[in-house]
């Protein structure tokens, strides 16, 4: 199996094209054509990950946070990064990075702190925009069907939990095919009216390439119709943070230490309790001060992230717990996630997890 195989399977649970702007997810050091000795999973490709690598024989390290944000301009060995990328690459050790795309996916990195919870009912905090395409073509009645088959095949049709959505509005087009042309219907050089169907179909964005090739594909015309457009529809599948429900109320210190101890943190740092029971629950892995104002406006009781600066505790303002675990303890769950979406894929496949603990934050 090649490294190409493994990013397939990852890209295919979290897409590429789900990543924040400023982030740098992919393929970081290494060839995508090789084959996999094994790979080493790790929230941070540290140097001492690497080694662990090169000792058990892993080609491949895969990642949450990208070694590499910005651009080296110089490969030197003076700080961290660079010594990384030079014992990688001289050990022919790939390093793989799925950060802000596995955070925006429905059933990412929040999903794994929601299922330590134990969260029921849960629902994407900020879902993104900009995600969404429709696709509208034109097929003859008789053919309609296995167009909408073959759409739906490649990835459309998807309106959160339903699938298979699609809108048919019955009508009547008109062609005249130019000499040497071969028209499924009619003859050329006259103008002929077809009995059509216009099928919409909405899809996502990364599917656009596969959408299109099996519509040309399905499609009986010699020359498809079609009209793609983009819509600015939220996506609720993808996007920053979760919200859901406890399966039973806690009260507030004894969901701080539930919290605690699920995250196995040493410190969780929180804003004044409020004497009320906490039922509603928002998280997000990671830097998650962006999303107070939406778990507030959600309704949370408590909201678990981290990374929060001193005055940002104030924005609470008595409507919601923060409960900061720390940025490693929010994310460490990461590598359970990796481990699940390549076993399931690749049953034969055993990838191992880093025993290098990467937080480079201690308690005393």
């Amino acid at each position: 199996m090649k490294i190409k195989e493994i990013i397939q399977a990852i890209e295919q649970f979290a897409p590429l094209q789900y990543q924040e702007s400023y982030d740098n997810a992919g393929l970081i050091f290494g060839r995508a054509d090789v084959e996999v000795t094994n790979a080493l999973l790790t929230l941070d490709a540290t140097e001492a990950v690497v080694d662990e690598a090169i000792e058990k024989g892993c080609n491949l390290v895969i990642a949450h946070h990208p070694i590499v944000f910005g651009g080296l301009k110089k490969i030197n060995g003076n700080n961290y990064v660079e010594r990384v990328a030079i014992k990688a690459i001289k050990h022919d050790i790939a390093v793989y990075a799925a950060h802000t795309n596995l955070d925006n996916v429905r059933n990412g990195v929040c999903a794994q702190m929601a299922g330590k919870l134990g969260l029921e009912q849960t629902r994407v905090l900020q879902p993104k925009k900009g995600l969404l395409k429709k696709l509208f073509t034109f097929v003859p009645s008789a053919d309609v069907e296995t167009v909408r088959a073959a759409l739906f095949e490649a990835g459309a049709g998807h309106i959160g939990n339903y699938s298979e959505c699609s809108f048919n509005a019955t009508g009547e087009g008109s062609f005249k095919g130019a000499e040497g042309t071969d028209p499924y219907v009619g003859t050329p050089g006259k103008r002929h009216f077809e009995a059509e169907i216009k099928l919409e179909v909405i899809f996502p964005v990364y599917l656009e390439g596969k959408i299109l090739q099996a519509l040309l594909s399905s499609h009986p015309y010699e020359e498809v119709a079609y009209d793609v457009v983009s819509l600015d529809n939220a996506y609720q599948q993808v996007g920053s943070g979760l919200v859901g429900i406890l399966p039973e109320a806690m009260e507030e210190l004894e969901f701080l230490q539930f919290v605690k101890e699920q995250f196995r943190t040493g410190c969780v740092k929180y804003t004044p309790l409020r004497g009320r029971s906490v039922k509603k629950v928002a998280l997000c892995g990671g830097a998650g001060s962006f999303l107070l104002k939406q778990a507030i406006s959600a309704g949370a009781d408590a909201y678990i992230s981290s990374d929060f600066k001193y005055h940002e505790f104030f924005d609470a303002d008595n409507q919601l717990i923060i409960a900061d675990v720390g940025h490693f303890e929010s994310e460490q769950f990461t590598v359970e996630l990796f481990y699940h979406i390549l076993t399931e894929k690749f049953r034969n496949f055993a990838p191992l997890k880093s025993t290098i603990k990467t937080n480079p934050v201690n308690y005393l």
